[in-house]
């Protein structure tokens, strides 16, 4: 009984933790997020509102942020506790990368509606929340919030800080400090961030394209390569100084408010 009381804690813990730190980075680097998705747009910049309404979307990146957040580090923590008894200690950064990766494939059932809402309130800002979701259940149904899940899970599978996490758990003798899981965030967020911006290039068309056109079909590299063939290698990896920004910062927040708050509840 007691254990499993101790377990149903852990999980509520974990809920709670991750939840928080992926709101906290959400809200306060939501700017960020809003100027690289108008970087990024087919429209261009200035078109897709420039400056304007900067805080546009951000119903649905309040709505999304504590469900996908903690389902993530729900399922990462979990699939790690599963392979803790099985991997001998070098392996453990496998384990890590292994349950990071399970992990985005879960987070994205949540993280990937509201953020085809997110991104088309943010380059058409005339438009509310409301408005935008309605719109695209009318014209693609329920089918069309998931348009970009798979370029959407293929960018969020690059991030590293799994792995550096694991190898300096290990240096520093089974312990990880708050402000050091926020340092590797930082570090290997950044580094993710700006190797995997053609990708968040090629997701952002997939969800801002009109419905039956080519680019909303999803075809990865063939929305690359319209890319690049329109816009050349600065089109592929444009909004990348907002991208690495916010998810530097956004990794340096989130690993030490979520290391900090599970330390706390548990």
């Amino acid at each position: 009984m007691k254990n499993e009381l101790d377990k149903k804690w852990y999980s509520i813990s974990l809920l709670h933790a991750g939840g928080c730190a992926g709101m906290c980075v959400d809200l306060t680097l939501f700017p960020l997020d809003t100027i690289k998705t108008r970087l990024q747009s087919q429209q261009g910049f200035y078109k897709a509102g420039g400056f304007r309404g900067i805080y546009a979307g951000v119903p649905s990146a309040a709505i999304g942020s504590f469900p996908n957040a903690a389902a993530f580090f729900v399922t990462y923590e979990s699939t790690k506790s599963l392979f803790t008894g099985y991997s001998a200690t070098n392996l453990a950064p496998i384990t890590h990368m292994l349950a990071a990766s399970l992990g985005e494939i879960v987070a994205c059932l949540i993280r990937v509606p509201t953020e085809v809402v997110k991104q088309r309130t943010q380059a058409n800002p005339s438009l509310n929340t409301y408005r935008v979701l309605l719109n695209t259940l009318q014209e693609e149904g329920f089918r069309g919030l998931y348009r970009g899940y798979g370029s959407t899970v293929l960018r969020e599978v690059g991030w590293l800080s799994s792995t550096h996490q694991a190898v300096w758990w290990r240096r520093q003798g089974g312990r990880l400090d708050s402000w050091q899981a926020a340092v590797c965030g930082a570090l290997a967020g950044g580094v993710a961030a700006f190797v995997t911006t053609p990708l968040d290039v090629a997701k952002t068309w997939i969800m801002l394209a009109k419905a039956g056109t080519s680019t909303a079909s999803g075809n990865i590299p063939e929305v690359l390569y319209e890319v690049w063939r329109s816009r050349g290698i600065p089109g592929l990896f444009a909004g990348s100084i907002p991208r690495v920004t916010f998810i530097s910062m956004g990794g340096f927040i989130f690993l030490g408010a979520y290391e900090k708050v599970r330390r706390m509840l548990l």
